[in-house]
């Protein structure tokens, strides 16, 4: 087998993702919650948790569960109101020690980022070397903990951030790239969601080593053009460059929920951090956008989407959300739970500043 770089530029990435971040920021800022179970968003009668402490973790609650199913799994459960503009302001922070060392940054949401440190501002030639001050940095500035991903591709950096978490820090080789991919489960894999893994486990794939043991043309027939991806990630190749830069058509954020949202409490609490990772994601980059579009996949997976463009560009989180908050309302009452909620930004232009005024809905 060829080795993973002899066709691809050696890069060294570094994958950066918060330790809890919604939750750890909460414990930083009220002590009386430090080393107690701790839930963002929803409360003890109603909502979805939005993010997880680790200590609540120990006892099964995850983001994206429903209130009542996290406090019947840790009945101590503290849940805190999400506080968007806080963790916005320590994302901002966090982005200034990212710069110190690469404008290479790409951020996925408030609370990762990939960067690519292959050519950096302090000549640093060892990418291990920079995550680690990266982490210490990051700790002195806020207070709060990161993991930390290094290799030479997007894929297992981000693989290698999840393996030692938290405050964790794990390089991934070369050489050892192919190794590490086969001994992990599909469901492991970014890109690989659970209904995709629930795929592949009915055709006999359960591991990376399974994945690599099957042809581009067998992938391909049964996954279409994600095909290839998967072909190439399980054995270790990414050709994927960090790209702070790239042109988008929209940006966008969404999530699946382990249990069906029911009412509009519920929606507006899984809403938030999509509408906040969307507006982060425009302003490190300073893009501006008029169109918001709201999707909703309901139980039955019928889906829906709703839109509305501005005259002008948004100005703000609180625009956004105002506009979003209208746009559900078009679907209430509820006809049905739902599943998974979407929100996107369109109508970009970069490096402009607007404000907004509404247009048009259909």
């Amino acid at each position: 087998m060829a080795h993973p770089t002899d066709t691809l530029p050696l890069r060294k990435i570094i994958h950066i993702d918060m330790d809890a971040f919604y939750a750890s920021v909460e414990q930083r800022d009220n002590p009386d919650l430090l080393g107690k179970p701790v839930a963002v968003g929803g409360s003890r009668a109603r909502g979805v948790v939005a993010a997880a402490s680790y200590e609540a973790r120990v006892y099964g609650v995850r983001s994206a569960m429903a209130s009542v199913t996290a406090l019947r799994k840790c009945p101590d459960l503290i849940f805190v109101k999400p506080r968007f503009d806080v963790y916005k302001a320590v994302s901002a922070q966090i982005r200034t020690v990212f710069a110190e060392y690469t404008d290479q940054i790409e951020p996925l949401s408030l609370d990762e980022a990939y960067l690519d440190v292959t050519q950096n501002q302090l000549g640093l030639p060892s990418a291990t070397e920079i995550a680690g001050q990266i982490k210490a940095k990051v700790r002195e500035l806020t207070g709060l903990t990161a993991s930390a991903g290094v290799s030479y591709n997007k894929f297992l950096a981000k693989l290698a951030s999840d393996h030692r978490k938290p405050d964790g820090l794990f390089v991934i080789k070369p050489a050892d790239g192919p190794v590490f991919v086969e001994t992990l489960s599909v469901g492991q894999f970014h890109g690989i969601g659970r209904v995709t893994a629930e795929k592949m486990n009915a055709l006999g794939i359960f591991t990376g080593l399974d994945l690599r043991q099957q042809s581009e043309e067998f992938l391909g027939r049964h996954f279409g053009k994600a095909g290839r991806y998967y072909f190439q990630i399980a054995r270790g190749i990414d050709d994927r460059p960090v790209n702070p830069d790239r042109v988008r058509k929209s940006v966008g954020s969404e999530n699946t929920f382990e249990h069906d949202l029911i009412d509009l409490p519920d929606l507006e609490i899984g809403l938030q951090p999509l509408i906040a990772d969307v507006w982060q994601y425009c302003q490190t980059r300073t893009i501006s956008a008029r169109t918001v579009t709201l999707k909703v996949k309901y139980a039955d997976f019928r889906q829906v989407t709703r839109s509305r463009t501005m005259l002008s560009a948004f100005d703000s989180q609180a625009s956004i959300t105002s506009v979003v908050g209208e746009l559900v309302q078009t679907l209430l009452p509820l006809s049905q739970g739902v599943r998974l909620l979407g929100v996107s930004l369109s109508t970009l232009n970069v490096g402009v500043s607007e404000t907004g005024r509404q247009l048009s809905l259909f």
